[in-house]
């Protein structure tokens, strides 16, 4: 019984996974074929013709070269300053007593719930004030500040089943809270660190809204795709090829770190191997 049960259980596995692929064969041959084959349909095969020219007009055309490192330059940034910063902010507010410590970790999740929209004016009239419009700080600020609502969230809770034995024993050996935090908590809450350093890249290489308002030279991929589709041009070659590109890079980090991620996302720090 429990053979068959396995059988069909790898069947329907199998079978979504086609289904979720299906979508992806789909955008790889809609970048292959010409724009008058492809706004027919990928799946017709009346006529089909493969040609690299949406890839050529795209990279001729088209800044991605450029909007790439600058995607890639805004994305670590952004990750860097997120994976240094939430560590210190989730071992203060767990294991720290100060004034006002719950009402500032509220006031901190609470911009979880809240829809990026909400602060386009304000940024945008204090960004002109202080001249950073179409500077990377004007999305490089809100990029670290909001992902706090959810990296602190994530450390914190995995600080749940940390040994305060440790931290006992290195206070009693002199160790002020610096030093606690960075010889005792830090190493232990690196598969954490690594899953919102993931989450991190993730958001800020396909995050559109922010980049779109407030940079005007230099674009990251998500605003020079945007560009692509065009109002009026039945382009879908060009956007099939233009996705591709943007979303390769997220594809690698994710295959290649998923091991941390779900480390980070399952392990406890007080948990015995």
């Amino acid at each position: 019984m429990k053979a068959a049960s396995s059988r069909w259980a790898t069947a329907f596995v199998s079978l979504i996974a086609c289904i979720w692929v299906v979508p992806i064969v789909g955008v790889v041959v809609t970048s292959l074929r010409p724009v008058d084959e492809a706004i027919l349909g990928w799946w017709t095969t009346s006529r089909f013709t493969l040609t690299l020219a949406a890839w050529r007009a795209v990279w001729t055309h088209y800044p991605l070269l450029e909007a790439s490192w600058v995607t890639f330059k805004l994305a670590g940034m952004a990750t860097v300053a997120t994976m240094l910063l939430t560590p210190a902010a989730a071992y203060a507010f767990h294991f720290l007593r100060f004034p006002l410590r719950r009402t500032l970790l509220i006031i901190i999740v609470s911009a979880f719930v809240l829809p990026q929209q909400i602060v386009i004016i304000p940024l945008f009239r204090l960004w002109r004030e202080w001249g950073l419009i179409d500077n990377m700080l004007s999305v490089l600020i809100p990029y670290v500040g909001l992902s706090f609502a959810w990296s602190i969230v994530v450390v914190k809770n995995f600080l749940e089943d940390f040994p305060r034995e440790l931290i006992e024993a290195a206070r009693i050996d002199g160790c002020g809270p610096l030093a606690v935090f960075g010889y005792v908590v830090l190493p232990n809450t690196l598969a954490s660190i690594s899953a919102i350093g993931i989450l991190q890249f993730l958001w800020t290489w396909n995050s559109l809204l922010l980049p779109l308002l407030y940079l005007h030279s230099r674009i990251p991929l998500p605003v020079a795709f945007a560009r692509i589709a065009g109002t009026y041009d039945a382009n879908w070659n060009l956007r099939a090829a233009a996705a591709i590109i943007t979303a390769l890079v997220p594809l690698v980090i994710f295959i290649v770190f998923q091991r941390q991620f779900a480390r980070g996302a399952l392990g406890r720090s007080g948990s015995k191997e």
